[in-house]
């Protein structure tokens, strides 16, 4: 017998298929998923599931790989109820943003209000939420640069508001709690000239034109730079531009992006990865680490 869920004002959908919400656009369905009205939804019904049902954040899906056999437990995703900017009322440097804004909102919201330092989040294909979690970074910035805190549901039901030296963070990792649901982060930038701002955002965006394959089925950045290296370098040097497994490939525009030519499975997409890990590890003894998450049962 299926262990009852609580009563929500938001929408939850059972056996939910994550495919098209995923970049990979590939991997099995959700056991449930839950989109809450509000924070206070988010709270009551996290403080009523049972312990033993998992709790997961899924935001843009564009750092992820949902394995085929799909995901037990309850997939949160935060809604436009959770995508607002707005200015702090207290201080003119700071920005409010709900986690499920995107990141490229946070940027422009940022440059409209003459504020310099977060143009970086225009080079992350992620939501605020998602890049507070694993310290998502670009073009030499990272969040812990520029957080200030965010408040977080608990798997509890608790908010609680984490500054920016309790999220522990290092390079593309938080010590925030699996199952713990970013609701909105505040952010510090500094006075700027639009015009400049403006135009280093041109850049970010003409730059990752130029050089990542956006206009295909891909997770963003696969791997890891590891101390003193590069991730796509070492892939290239092991010979893995280009590499195959069934419908999956190693971007022959940029090696640390592993794309869906079509109809790839997750378990070929993450076999794939692995494989590069193993041919990066013979040619040149470096262990890379993914930095794409990957979440369900392991084939």
């Amino acid at each position: 017998m299926s262990t009852p869920l609580p009563k929500t004002r938001g929408k939850l959908t059972a056996d939910a298929p994550l495919a098209p919400l995923v970049w990979f656009k590939s991997g099995g369905p959700a056991q449930w998923l839950f989109e809450p009205k509000d924070i206070s939804d988010l709270q009551n019904f996290l403080a009523n599931l049972p312990a033993v049902i998992d709790v997961w954040p899924l935001g843009l899906g564009s750092n992820l790989i949902i394995r085929d056999s799909g995901k037990r437990g309850v997939a949160v995703r935060l809604g436009k109820a959770f995508s607002a900017i707005v200015m702090h009322s207290e201080d003119p440097e700071m920005i409010v943003c709900g986690a499920g804004a995107p990141g490229i909102s946070a940027a422009s919201f940022a440059r409209d209000n003459a504020l310099a330092g977060t143009e970086f989040l225009r080079g992350i294909p992620g939501t605020v939420g998602g890049a507070v979690r694993m310290n998502a970074g670009a073009y030499g910035r990272e969040m812990c640069d520029i957080l200030v805190s965010a408040d977080v549901v608990m798997r509890d039901g608790s908010l609680q508001t984490y500054s920016r030296d309790d999220m522990q963070y290092s390079y593309r990792h938080s010590g925030l709690p699996e199952d713990a649901i970013v609701v909105s982060a505040t952010l510090r930038g500094t006075p700027g000239d639009k015009e400049v701002i403006t135009a280093e955002m041109k850049r970010i965006a003409d730059e990752r034109e130029a050089s990542q394959p956006l206009r295909t089925k891909t997770g963003g950045s696969t791997f890891k730079n590891p101390d003193g290296h590069k991730a796509w370098q070492l892939v290239d040097e092991a010979g893995c531009r280009g590499l195959k497994m069934g419908q999956a490939q190693v971007s022959e525009k940029h090696c640390n992006f592993l794309i869906n030519l079509g109809g790839a499975s997750s378990g070929e997409i993450e076999a794939l990865g692995n494989e590069v890990r193993r041919r990066v590890k013979e040619h040149s003894g470096v262990d890379l680490e993914w930095e794409i998450q990957r979440v369900g049962e392991k084939p």
